[in-house]
């Protein structure tokens, strides 16, 4: 099931890398030829998307690969290390948009309207189809890696939809400062969803609990099962989005049977918690295993 949505992933990230491509050389040549910091901005926006685009397919790939020797858990984290650059990608370009938007301020320049509205309207168009394909085919709202690809298209449908409005209200009025003001408005939404993906790659990389599980409710589960008088050294963590792991000590009645308690233990983390990667130790009274500093 995890192979069949990562195909899926990919498919989607494959689509909308070819159209971001296509529109980012449209925007450029059309920022270019208006002088519009919206068209540019986003343009840049787009570049930076493209290349994230291509890093998220690359660590894909590379998180099939087997595990090593020097790799036990695989590459699947290098899923995780792509969604961190990209959150970061997206910060530097927010702020290159604030820089550019500050010197706009002090002096508009004046912009060609009626251009930006059409290149901006067909980038648009293709954005909403790249986040459309990214949202069909892929798992936006549980993997981090693909969830950062879909900000930055969803990002570069905001800069086209500012575009467009920017446009309209320099053709109407000759409100120059509209670029720059509209700019800004897109680069703080960009700015918002960069920070929720960083923060959740981060959470991952320090090895913390998943969000979508409470490690207290997992703790009083696991002590309910019959036989068990204690838990410690309970661990949950993410190996890679849509892949969780867990690890603890159980510690049994001696005249209970350690194998069935083992088995309903993995069973019940499975089934409510949806945990398959499981490392549980059955202890005894006549094992004296100290708790780990961790």
């Amino acid at each position: 099931m995890h192979h069949d949505q990562r195909e899926q992933n990919k498919k989607g990230l494959t689509i909308a890398l070819f159209i971001t491509a296509g529109v980012m050389v449209l925007e450029f040549i059309g920022g270019l030829l208006t002088n519009s910091l919206a068209l540019l901005s986003d343009s840049g926006h787009m570049l930076s998307d493209t290349a994230s685009l291509a890093l998220s397919m690359v660590a894909m790939r590379f998180a099939t690969r087997p595990p090593s020797p020097t790799k036990s858990y695989g590459f699947f984290r290098l899923e995780i290390l792509a969604a961190l650059f990209n959150g970061v990608t997206l910060l530097l370009i927010t702020g290159w948009i604030f820089w550019e938007a500050i010197q706009r301020f002090r002096s508009p320049p004046e912009v060609v309207g009626e251009p930006i509205i059409a290149i901006a309207v067909i980038g648009l168009v293709a954005n909403l189809i790249s986040a459309w394909f990214l949202m069909k085919k892929g798992d936006i709202s549980q993997n981090v890696n693909l969830k950062s690809a879909y900000l930055h298209v969803l990002g570069d449908a905001l800069g086209s939809l500012g575009a467009i409005l920017a446009g309209g209200l320099m053709s109407l009025f000759a409100w120059y400062i509209a670029d720059p003001v509209i700019s800004v408005l897109v680069a703080v939404l960009i700015l918002k969803g960069a920070w929720g993906v960083i923060r959740r790659s981060i959470h991952i990389l320090m090895e913390g609990t998943p969000v979508a599980v409470d490690l207290n409710e997992v703790r009083r589960v696991l002590q309910a099962i019959r036989g068990v008088r204690n838990i410690h050294d309970l661990h949950i963590w993410t190996i890679t989005s849509g892949l969780d792991a867990l690890s603890c000590h159980l510690v049994i009645d001696d005249e209970q049977d350690e194998q069935t308690i083992l088995q309903e233990a993995i069973q019940t983390v499975e089934e409510r918690f949806h945990i398959r990667h499981t490392t549980i130790q059955v202890e005894t009274s006549e094992l004296k295993h100290p708790e780990t500093e961790i």
